[in-house]
């Protein structure tokens, strides 16, 4: 086979081996980044329940003011029953008092649904916290876990770099920059198999001139209907 063939199979498989170390590094992180997330989204809830009880502790606080203005009223028009001089007057003064119990009863109601309500939301804070204290126990083991696989990966990946760095300075400048054009677009189907006579990257049946060409490998022989590098397989090669 020709040389500078080999050379560029050689870095296809090379350029396969570096781009299948992202999924791994992905595939490592996975379990992590999936505590890591649900961690993060009990501390949103957190921080939405807290803000919430905020809110609500305003609003109980509020209707405690106005319950102790209601009371003050009922207190001030009791004592000005014992000055009722008119019946107007006197009905008036009920009126002004029944309002006042109305309202007074409202806030009571107002001020026990609030305060439930804060209880609800604090016991769910709790779990909620409970459950982030229990991912954080588990985040530490699982972080040092990804860390073994990614130091394994990391050294694997220097390794095959190394490779590259060396076939790339002893290949021909030309055919390595003939090479790089295909696999801007091709990416890992730059140089591909020929298997039953067709193209494995687009699967296209070529004819028997190109195939006899691929046989040989004395050329860089491409596809002619997609523009790939095509090369025989050596077990292909054999039965060739």
């Amino acid at each position: 086979m020709n040389k500078h063939l080999e050379q560029l199979i050689e870095l296809s498989h090379v350029d396969k081996e570096i781009d299948a170390f992202e999924p791994q590094i992905e595939e490592a992180n996975l379990q992590y980044d999936a505590l890591l997330a649900t961690k993060n989204s009990i501390t949103n809830e957190i921080n939405a329940l807290k803000q919430e009880i905020k809110d609500e502790q305003i609003k109980k606080h509020k209707n405690e003011l106005h319950l102790a203005e209601l009371s003050a009223k009922l207190e001030e028009n009791s004592k000005k029953s014992n000055e009722v001089k008119t019946e107007r007057e006197m009905k008036s003064l009920q009126l002004e008092e029944e309002i006042a119990k109305e309202q007074v009863s409202f806030a009571n109601e107002e001020i026990e649904r609030l305060e439930k309500l804060i209880d609800h939301k604090q016991s769910k804070i709790d779990e909620l916290e409970a459950k982030a204290a229990e991912i954080d126990g588990t985040l530490a083991g699982v972080k040092a876990d990804v860390d073994v696989k990614l130091a394994r990966i990391d050294e694997e990946r220097k390794e095959v770099f190394a490779r590259k760095e060396a076939l790339v300075g002893a290949m021909n400048q030309k055919g390595l920059s003939f090479y790089q054009k295909i696999r801007r677009w091709a990416k890992n189907t730059t140089a591909v198999a020929v298997r039953n006579q067709a193209c494995m990257g687009c699967y296209m049946a070529i004819s028997d001139k190109v195939y006899s060409d691929v046989i040989k490998g004395e050329e860089i022989t491409m596809c002619p209907h997609c523009g790939r590098i095509l090369f025989l397989e050596p077990s292909d090669a054999i039965g060739a």
